[in-house]
């Protein structure tokens, strides 16, 4: 299996996993587990909303990766947690209803399955310059910003989930 079909195969699972997601309606007032390295706590909301903006981001920021630079240096992309923008984005979507975002989601989705698709065997170990996670590959760009956060989303979402769901 290449690695674009493992991919994939992850990518239609995980859109399964938020599509049921967005179907459950978590108990009043329940936020998220602690994230690892912030120890924020989001709400639903939250979730959806970081879930509908980052996939476009991501994409975008991969574009001037995979083109290089003519030095050949690894190409600076990326942002941190604390970017004006996310932050932003999030708090102006979260009290959207949960079914704009998915609908958002699932679209996007389809535009990453899309790049996956397209993407050249040699393409995954280009690497950039992440500001602090340093130098990645395209393949660790995917797993990390991309297919792995929405996995990691998904378990968010579904450890918010009533205990008879």
């Amino acid at each position: 299996m290449s690695t674009a079909d493992g991919y994939l195969a992850r990518l239609d699972a995980v859109e399964a996993r938020l599509a049921a997601a967005a179907a459950t309606e978590p108990p009043h007032g329940a936020l998220t587990g602690a994230d690892p390295e912030s120890g924020d706590r989001w709400d639903r909301g939250q979730v959806w909303a970081h879930l509908s903006e980052f996939i476009p981001y991501w994409i975008i920021q991969a574009g001037p990766v995979l083109r290089g630079q003519p030095s050949g240096e690894p190409v600076p992309f990326g942002r941190t947690k604390g970017d004006p923008e996310r932050v932003g984005a999030i708090e102006r979507d979260r009290h959207e209803p949960v079914s704009v975002l998915w609908a958002d989601t699932r679209g996007e989705i389809a535009a990453l399955r899309g790049f996956l698709a397209a993407m050249q065997p040699d393409q995954w170990e280009i690497r950039g310059q992440h500001p602090t996670r340093g130098p990645m590959t395209v393949d660790e760009l995917v797993e990390m910003f991309l297919v792995g956060h929405l996995e990691e989303h998904a378990d968010q979402l579904e450890g918010m989930r009533p205990a008879s769901a």
